[in-house]
């Protein structure tokens, strides 16, 4: 690649009728999930950090009031 050439660059494109932009793609990628993105969206199940979630602390934050209270 000589000095003058310079690498492919994500662009910003105005989107239509509305007032947002967005990027094009990122030069080497795809908009396709990988095997990896599976697995990591699989360990973060909302089932592991929702509501019902119990942790170390649950019970003192549960006491513990703020004074304006």
């Amino acid at each position: 690649m000589s000095s003058s050439e310079k690498p492919p660059r994500q662009r910003v494109e105005r989107v239509a009728g509305s007032r947002r932009a967005k990027l094009t793609p990122a030069p080497g990628t795809t908009n396709e999930p990988t095997e990896a993105d599976a697995e990591g969206s699989a360990s973060a199940s909302p089932e592991a950090s929702g509501p019902g979630a119990v942790g170390p602390n649950d019970e003192r934050l549960r006491r513990d009031v703020p004074p304006h209270y």
